[in-house]
C-alpha cells in the first residue's frame, strides 16, 4: 500500500491524464465544457493523437479537442474568469500552460486568486478535483 505524502508549497501538480482513465472518466466530455464559443461552432470529428507528458515521459492519447483548447480558447481574454470556481480556473491554467506542473505558489501568481495556502488545501487534499493531482503521486 502506498504511503501518502501530504504536498507542500513546493509540491508541483497537473492534470493526470491516468486518473481520467482510472476513474473511468471521459477527460474529453469534461474538455468540451472548457471550449470557447467558436471553438464550439467549428467542431470537428475526434481526432487522436498521443501526447507524452514531458516530466514521466508517459504516452497518454489526446483529441484535438485538447489542443484546440489549448491553442485557441485559452488565448481569449475570458477563458480564466475571476467568477469562476477556483478548481475551474486551476483546471484551465493547466490546459493554457500545456499540462506543465505548477506549485500552489506559481499557481497563485498566475491567476492571483485566493492564497497559495487555500490553493494547496484545495488541491492537495485526499480528494481530487478533476484530474489535479501532485506530479509525483500514482494512483
Amino acid at each position: 500500500m502506498a504511503k501518502y505524502v501530504k504536498p507542500t508549497l513546493d509540491t508541483k501538480f497537473h492534470i493526470d491524464f491516468a486518473w481520467w482513465q482510472k476513474q473511468r472518466q471521459s477527460l474529453g466530455a469534461y474538455l468540451q465544457s472548457h471550449q470557447c464559443s467558436e471553438a464550439r461552432a467549428n467542431q470537428q470529428d475526434a481526432q487522436i493523437f498521443d501526447w507524452v507528458n514531458p516530466e514521466t515521459g508517459e504516452v497518454f492519447q489526446l483529441d484535438l479537442l485538447w489542443y484546440t483548447i489549448q491553442a485557441h480558447c485559452s488565448q481569449q481574454p475570458n477563458f480564466i474568469d475571476e467568477n469562476m470556481p477556483l478548481t475551474r480556473s486551476i483546471f484551465r491554467l493547466f490546459i493554457a500552460n500545456d499540462n506543465t506542473p505548477l506549485t500552489p505558489l506559481e499557481i497563485h501568481a498566475k491567476l492571483q486568486k485566493k492564497t497559495p495556502e487555500l490553493i494547496l488545501r484545495t488541491i492537495g487534499g485526499h480528494q481530487v478535483y478533476d484530474g489535479i493531482r501532485p506530479v509525483n503521486l500514482s494512483i
